[in-house]
């Protein structure tokens, strides 16, 4: 059964954490792959819900940090190479919401660990945006390139260094990201002079010497 937006009884199970239904959802018969649709009518109505457009139930959970659910679903035969419309997977959710406990389950079930966003923003990368050193060392430990930037050039250790997240820099550092990620690309600075909230940034002496030529 499908709601509004496309969105299926055990997608909301999942995201709302509640096993008991999840269980027998599945157990009559649900459609575990499953993913959400967003139809033409409703996409410029529910912006906020276009990026959650090819969203499975394994999605929503392991986005939410339920890492009961997420192993039943792999019980039944959950897949994780699902994408939704901005390229996220279960397992860069699970990073981007710091659920180490989900990520460290997700890589045991053959989640691909070098999955990146369509803008090119890797499962490092969305863990050093929030700041969860636990997650960001299981992904290291576990074979992620940390020098891997996004399209506009950002890096997980730039990005870290904007944050102010010293923990999380020195756990990058441990394997030497090269000194050129710690340069800012100039398509990054033209999208940070779009935003008003980056003027403080944008007039940091250190940050225009980032800049590259």
């Amino acid at each position: 059964m499908s709601f509004k937006l496309g969105t299926t009884a055990l997608m909301v199970a999942s995201y709302y954490g509640h096993i008991d239904c999840v269980r027998e959802l599945v157990l009559q018969g649900a459609d575990i792959n499953l993913q959400r649709e967003v139809g033409e009518d409703h996409q410029n109505a529910y912006h906020s819900a276009q990026a959650m457009s090819g969203a499975t139930a394994l999605f929503f959970a392991a986005q939410q940090g339920h890492n009961d659910i997420v192993k039943f679903l792999f019980e039944f035969g959950a897949s994780t190479e699902f994408k939704n419309k901005d390229g996220g997977t279960a397992l860069l959710a699970a990073c981007q919401y710091g659920h180490a406990k989900v990520v460290e389950t997700l890589l045991k079930h053959g989640a691909n660990i070098h999955d990146q966003l369509y803008d090119g923003a890797s499962a490092i990368f969305l863990a050093a945006q929030g700041g969860y050193l636990d997650v960001i060392r299981l992904l290291l430990s576990s074979g992620g390139k940390v020098n891997l930037p996004r399209q506009d050039g950002t890096t997980a250790l730039l990005k870290a260094a904007i944050k102010g997240y010293n923990n999380v820099i020195e756990e990058l550092l441990k394997f030497s990201p090269t000194l050129g990620l710690l340069k800012v690309s100039s398509e990054t600075y033209r999208l940070l002079e779009k935003h008003k909230k980056s003027k403080s940034l944008m007039q940091d002496p250190m940050f225009l010497m980032m800049q590259e030529d």
